[in-house]
């Protein structure tokens, strides 16, 4: 299906010189001299990689077709992470390569989307924020009371991250999967 370019939104999937792509970013450009033009920044589904397009605003790109498929996160068998759709209980195995930044926040029952252009996979969208439950932090050490102070924790799905003096073992706490970052205590 083509689209106007003016009509390209964030997060938006579509065919460029044969290529899929998702929108990052896009600002539209409309100098005192010439025509306008769309500055874009662009994600390669397939391949990972980012790139920065300008093209004009008269121009039509077509929209990729992608689907999204809810599933939960069972469990991981050495590099194979297996995915189950709770509706038909079809199960789908991805392998630590299809998801490298994603695989260390899973945690068993994580509700999470997967992603299709027709029957190719192409990868796995995470909550934005997820529920962990501290397993193994040090104490604080009483007068350490810089600004900001943090120190290491490990979550039930062995992930490390800092987190505030105040938390302790047994704690859940949110953490972003956008940059892996301490939120806030629940």
């Amino acid at each position: 299906m083509m689209i106007d370019i003016n009509d390209i939104k964030n997060g938006m999937t579509v065919i460029i010189e044969g290529q899929l792509y998702q929108i990052v970013d896009f600002l539209h450009v409309k100098p005192g001299k010439g025509s306008a033009f769309m500055k874009m920044k662009l994600k390669n589904l397939r391949a990972g990689t980012t790139l920065e397009k300008t093209m004009n605003t008269n121009i039509k790109i077509e929209k990729a077709n992608v689907t999204k498929m809810p599933m939960s996160y069972l469990y991981s068998t050495g590099d194979s992470y297996v995915f189950m759709n709770m509706q038909t209980y079809d199960q789908v195995e991805l392998s630590g390569k299809q998801i490298p930044e994603e695989s260390k926040f899973l945690k068993e029952n994580l509700d999470v989307e997967l992603t299709y252009f027709g029957d190719e996979l192409l990868g796995l969208n995470l909550p934005e924020k997820i529920d962990y439950i501290v397993t193994n932090t040090m104490d604080a050490v009483k007068g350490n009371t810089t600004n900001n102070a943090q120190k290491d924790a490990e979550l039930e799905n062995g992930l490390v991250v800092k987190v505030p003096l105040f938390i302790n073992n047994g704690d859940e706490i949110v953490v972003s999967t956008k940059d892996g970052k301490y939120v806030s205590r629940k």
